[in-house]
C-alpha cells in the first residue's frame, strides 16, 4: 500500500521498522494539521480549542543499576500546535526507552516534555508545551475505568446505509427554543489513514443551541465506518459539521479510540474554554 501524498516518506506506519531500545528522539515524526484542516474548510485560526489527550501504556526504561522500570504516561498535546506527533513514530520513540538508563521517572517525565513539545512545533517556537504525567506501579489501582457521560444515542432504533461521511444528515430544530444537551455514542468507527485498519471509539457531544435531531446525529456518527483519516482529524470533522448544520452557540466534541501499538488517541475539541475531559478511560479502552 502506497503512502498518502499528504504524508511524508519518513512516516513509518504500514512500513517495516526496525525496534531500537536506546533513546532516540530522532523517532518522532511530526505531522502538519494545516492540510487536513484545509480540507474541511479551516483557513487560519480554527474556531475551536483543545487537546489530544493520549495514553501510553508500553512505556518502560531502566534505572542506574540497570533494573527495569515501568508507568503509564499521559500526555496532552494543545491542539494549536501546528503539528501532531504519527503514532507508530510515538511507539518507536517510547521503545528507544527500553535499554536506556534514566536517574530518575522524573528524568524520564522531563525528556518526554521537551522532546514532545519540540515535535508538535515541528522544530519551532514552543509556543505551548505538551503536558506529560507519568503514573507509577503503586498508582495503577486509581486509574479509573468510566463510560462517556451523556444520553446514549446507540438505543434509537435506525437503519443506516450511509459509511462515508455525510453531514447532511445533520438537522435541528431552528424554530424551537434551545436547548443543552449531552448525547454519546459508542458506534463511533473510522479506518488508519494510512493502513486503514480498524479505529474504534466512543464519541461525547455537548452542545447549547437548537435541538440537533438525535436519529440524524446517531446516522452521521455511523457514516464515518468506511472512512479514512486519523483520529485528530475525524474529530475535528465532527465538530465542523455540527458547528456548520446545526449552528450551536456552543460545542464540545470528545472521543476516546481504543488502543492500538500501545497507545490510545482522545481528542477533544471545544468552542469555549474548559477544564480538559479526565483521562478515564473507556471498558473497551
Amino acid at each position: 500500500m502506497s503512502t498518502p501524498p499528504l504524508l511524508p516518506a519518513n512516516v513509518p506506519l504500514g512500513q517495516p521498522s526496525a525496534y531500537i531500545d536506546q533513546y532516540d528522539a530522532s523517532l518522532l515524526v511530526p505531522l502538519p494539521r494545516a492540510p487536513k484542516r484545509t480540507e474541511i474548510g479551516i483557513a487560519g485560526q480554527p474556531p475551536f480549542l483543545g487537546a489530544d489527550l493520549w495514553t501510553a501504556y508500553e512505556l518502560s526504561w531502566l534505572n542506574p543499576r540497570g533494573k527495569p522500570q515501568v508507568a503509564l504516561a499521559h500526555v496532552m498535546v494543545p491542539c494549536e500546535s501546528t503539528h501532531i506527533v504519527e503514532s507508530k513514530s510515538f511507539k518507536l520513540y517510547l521503545n528507544s526507552y527500553n535499554g536506556t538508563r534514566f536517574g530518575s521517572e522524573a528524568d524520564v517525565q522531563a525528556r518526554l516534555t521537551q522532546d514532545l513539545s519540540a515535535a508538535i512545533w515541528a522544530g519551532g517556537p514552543v509556543r505551548a508545551a505538551a503536558s506529560v504525567h507519568l503514573v507509577l506501579p503503586e498508582q495503577f489501582d486509581a486509574e479509573p475505568v468510566h463510560e462517556l457521560d451523556g444520553l446514549n444515542l446507540d438505543r434509537l432504533d435506525i437503519n443506516c446505509d450511509r459509511y462515508t461521511p455525510a453531514p447532511e444528515l445533520l438537522t435541528a430544530a431552528f424554530d424551537e427554543q434551545p436547548v443543552e444537551e449531552t448525547l454519546t455514542s459508542r458506534l463511533l468507527k473510522s479506518n488508519c489513514l494510512v493502513t486503514h485498519q480498524p479505529d474504534w471509539g466512543s464519541v461525547q457531544i455537548r452542545y447549547t443551541g437548537p435541538q440537533i435531531d438525535q436519529a440524524g446525529l446517531l446516522r452521521y456518527i455511523v457514516s464515518f465506518r468506511n472512512h479514512n483519516e486519523f483520529h485528530e482529524q475525524c474529530v475535528e470533522r465532527i465538530f465542523m459539521d455540527i458547528w456548520r448544520q446545526c449552528r450551536p452557540t456552543r460545542l464540545m466534541v470528545y472521543a476516546r479510540y481504543t488502543r492500538r501499538g500501545g497507545l490510545d488517541i482522545n481528542p477533544w475539541r471545544a468552542s469555549h474554554p474548559q477544564p480538559a475531559p479526565s483521562h478515564a478511560r473507556t471498558a473497551r479502552q
